[in-house]
């Protein structure tokens, strides 16, 4: 029986799911390649002050690992990413993964990859699993003169804690989940907080209690508890995502539930600058227990007004006023539609992937491309995320990727990619379901490809799951069944 040679590109939380998956199914020879040096991906990198998911913890961890101390409903970063790192090494991976190596590019090349690291060497891998995710580019904002501001300039995922905030006035440009995050946990920190809104969010309120320990030694002792929390969260999920992809009554109960936590808000002015123009979950929901109490405290000051230029003391906006300010914090978000690259991957017949996603990212199943043979993507385009947990996505596409690996073990053939037909058709069906979808229905977000059509799966998480968990249909696929006993 022949053992496939694994590259896995990336060690955040597809790579580790897939990872560990791979040595439950008894795969050995694989690597894990991660340019950075430690597990956890986006928790890893991400530090800024209030950083916290807004994915109930309970079903925020993979089932194979579950954690029955988290400290509290909404886990803050530094435990998510602890948490992380342990699993990573209860499974053994820090055998199988190479720090501070960065996968540069692959080719395709008589059926196996050459792949090629920033260290200079060249390896040859019979796959590739990019688990790369998709937020770890940040991106900056094209702001004139934001060089020249004469205070510290940092984007929030690149947080410099070396830096004082003590008696410091703060601008943060953004009001996604990290901006409101920021503003939250700075208010009433810092003499004065300033927030430059393009676009308000609408809130979905919470409360994020704390665990007594009573209740972690309870779910020690009974591991069920954590099994029945974490399908308990699921099928609150399953439901919420009925409204991300039907008109119905789930979508019409969310708005009202967010219509009337913005009725918090005493200020009517302040109330109408925070009041978004479109439907609530169009872009992705912000879950905040604490932002609408501190955006309404005195010394933190919302500004609708554009952003005209940055200048040494502070921020100008349209309106000519500078905000003077010490600090600065770019809560931009990232280049969602990155994926694997800057990777340089070149396919059969010399096909890039920049020429094939020249039009945009697409796959088949959010998982392989058709002139790619034995590439897998984690968490790739059109996978279910908007507030769904990526941990939940991971290990559904991680057992179809071992599913494949299995079948090469086999001898059942030596190089597997998706038809062009089958993707098309794939990418079809999604496009003609999208129009049902929230994100469809008038508003501007990183959900959003460049035809304006959103890349995410248009139905619920749990049909995508029960999709790709299936046997795969062969007709779907091109399948080399030559030389594998040569391996």
């Amino acid at each position: 029986m022949s053992e496939p040679r694994i590259a896995v590109v990336g060690a955040g939380i597809s790579g580790i799911c897939v990872g560990v998956a791979l040595q439950r199914a008894g795969f050995r020879n694989f690597t894990v390649f991660e340019k950075a040096l430690d597990y956890g991906g986006t928790w890893r990198d991400n530090t800024y002050p209030g950083l916290t998911c807004d994915v109930p913890s309970r079903y925020y961890q993979f089932t194979f690992a579950m954690n029955p101390e988290w400290s509290q409903l909404y886990s803050a970063g530094p435990e998510i990413k602890n948490y992380l790192v342990g699993v990573a090494r209860e499974h053994g991976l820090p055998a199988h993964t190479r720090f501070g190596v960065e996968v540069t590019g692959a080719e395709f090349e008589d059926s196996a990859w050459r792949v090629t690291t920033s260290d200079g060497a060249v390896e040859r891998f019979d796959f590739v699993l990019c688990a790369t995710g998709f937020l770890h580019h940040p991106k900056r904002p094209d702001i004139a003169g934001l060089d020249d501001f004469g205070g510290t300039i940092m984007h929030s995922s690149r947080w410099d804690h070396g830096v004082e905030l003590t008696g410091k006035r703060v601008g943060v440009i953004g009001t996604g989940s990290t901006g409101t995050q920021l503003v939250s946990e700075l208010a009433g920190k810092v003499p004065k907080v300033v927030m430059f809104q393009r676009t308000p969010q609408w809130i979905l309120p919470t409360v994020n209690k704390r665990y007594r320990e009573v209740t972690k030694q309870v779910y020690q002792r009974l591991p069920v508890l954590g099994s029945a929390a974490y399908h308990l969260n699921r099928g609150f999920f399953a439901a919420f995502s009925q409204g991300l992809v039907h008109q119905g009554r789930m979508r019409s109960f969310i708005q009202w539930v967010v219509a009337r936590n913005l009725r918090s808000v005493k200020d009517p002015d302040l109330r109408r600058k925070l009041t978004p123009d479109y439907q609530a979950m169009c872009k992705r929901l912000v879950v905040s227990d604490r932002f609408y109490a501190m955006v309404q405290r005195p010394d933190v000051e919302l500004v609708t007004s554009g952003i005209d230029h940055v200048r040494d003391t502070g921020v100008v906006t349209a309106d000519g006023e500078l905000h003077e300010l010490d600090i600065l914090v770019l809560a931009t978000g990232f280049d969602s539609h990155a994926y694997m690259r800057p990777m340089a991957i070149t396919g059969t017949g010399g096909h890039t992937l920049d020429q094939a996603w020249a039009d945009g990212p697409r796959a088949y199943e959010g998982i392989m491309m058709p002139d790619f043979p034995n590439l897998f993507m984690l968490v790739g385009p059109h996978s279910p995320f908007a507030n769904h947990p990526l941990t939940a996505v991971a290990e559904a596409q991680s057992a179809r990727i071992v599913g494949w690996l299995q079948r090469w073990r086999a001898g059942e053939f030596e190089t597997v990619a998706p038809t062009h037909a089958a993707t098309d058709r794939y990418n079809a069906m999604m496009r003609a379901a999208a129009p049902s979808t929230v994100w469809t229905t008038g508003c501007r977000s990183w959900y959003l490809g460049k035809d304006g059509m959103p890349e995410l799966w248009p139905w619920s998480p749990g049909q995508y799951e029960k999709r790709i968990r299936r046997q795969p249909d062969p007709v779907d696929y091109r399948l080399n069944r030559h030389a594998t006993s040569g391996k």
